[in-house]
This record gives structure tokens, sequence and C-alpha cells, in this order.
């Protein structure tokens, strides 16, 4: 079982991505999924998440009002759509399942870690 995050790149300050979370053995509606990101030489920080039963949506302060995360259960894939993009958005982003149904902010109670996809913003 594994999740597996796509679509990061080159963008330019104040473009737009979106980036997806596949699984692969893994039914992505029955757990609640987190983004998080990762910068060079930074901690891990939580970005956003999605509840399970219900599409209740949570966001960092930092991204709020500029990324909008979505699940699309026919497809099995969560998306991040990320907006005005900031050359501090550069990272790693990666999606995991949030074990404790709750959406927390804490990485060690996500499973199923994949490898993540890297986003830079810059001119």
């Amino acid at each position: 079982v594994q999740l597996q995050a796509s679509g990061g790149g080159l963008v330019q300050p104040g473009g737009s991505l979106r980036l997806s979370c596949a699984a692969s053995g893994f039914t992505l509606r029955s757990y609640p999924i987190g983004w998080f990101r990762q910068a060079p030489g930074k901690e891990r920080e939580w970005v956003s998440c999605i509840l399970s039963s219900v599409d209740n949506t949570y966001y960092a302060a930092s991204v709020k009002g500029r990324f909008t995360i979505s699940r699309d259960n026919a497809k099995n894939t969560v998306y991040l759509q990320m907006n005005s993009l900031k050359p501090e958005d550069t990272a790693a982003y990666y999606c995991a399942a949030d074990l404790t149904f709750r959406c927390t902010v804490v990485g060690t109670d996500y499973k199923y870690w994949g490898q993540g996809t890297l986003v830079t913003v810059s001119s």
C-alpha cells in the first residue's frame, strides 16, 4: 500500500499547479488524506487535510485562501490545487493517510507515505 504524489514542477510566482495523490491497493476515501511539504533544510510542515466521511477540509494559515484540497472517489485520487504560488511554497510535497481520522497536523499520525513531488516557485 502506498500513496503517490505527482504534478509538481517549476512555476513562476503567482502561477498555479494541481497536485494529485493516487493510491495503489488502497481506497483513499477510507481515510482522511493530508498533504505535507518539506523545504530544503526545514522541517516537514502540514499543509492541508480532507476528511473521509464528509468532505470537510482544513488548511495551514500559510496556504489558506490559495490552496484547495478535494477528492474524486471515482478516480481514487485526492487533489491539491495551488494558486497564487509564492517562492516560499517551494518544497517537496507528500500525501499520506491520517490514521486518527481527525485530520491532525502531526506527521507521525499519518501512514502510507510515498515519494513526494517537487514544487519549485521561481522566476
